[in-house]
C-alpha cells in the first residue's frame, strides 16, 4: 500500500527557514507530479509548488524567490526547503502525488497526512 509520509514541520521565528520532506513508501513504479499543497485554518487548501519528474517546477506568487521544490528519484523523496518565512506561511503543509502503483494500475493521486508549519514570534 503506497503511503505519503511528511516530516519537518515545526515552530520557527519569522525570517527563519524549514525544510519539508516527503516520503513515498510501498509498491510504487513510478511517481509523476509531485505537489506541496497548504491549508491555513478557516481558509482554502492552496497549490504551493509542484515539480514534474523531469524536475519542471513552478510556485505560488506568495513563494517564489523563497521556496523551493526538489525530489530525490532515487529515494521517491521530495523536500520543501523554506527560507525568509513569514507568520502567513502558517499552515498545515500537504504533500500529494500522481504515481503508479504497478505496471498495470492507472495514476492515481495520494495524499500525506500533513504537517504543521508554525511562524510566530
Amino acid at each position: 500500500q503506497v503511503q505519503l509520509v511528511e516530516s519537518g514541520g515545526g515552530l520557527v521565528q519569522p525570517g527563519g527557514s524549514l525544510r519539508l520532506s516527503c516520503a513515498a513508501s510501498g509498491t510504487i513504479v513510478s511517481i509523476y507530479t509531485i505537489y506541496w499543497y497548504r491549508q491555513a485554518p478557516a481558509k482554502q487548501r492552496e497549490l504551493v509548488a509542484q515539480i514534474t519528474n523531469g524536475g519542471t517546477t513552478d510556485y505560488v506568487d506568495s513563494v517564489k524567490g523563497r521556496f523551493t521544490i526538489s525530489r530525490d528519484n532515487a529515494k521517491n523523496t521530495v523536500y520543501l526547503q523554506m527560507n525568509s518565512l513569514k507568520p502567513e506561511d502558517t499552515a498545515v503543509y500537504y504533500c500529494n502525488a500522481d504515481l503508479k502503483p504497478t505496471w498495470f494500475s492507472v495514476i492515481g493521486n495520494y495524499w500525506g497526512q500533513g504537517t504543521q508549519v508554525t511562524v510566530s514570534s
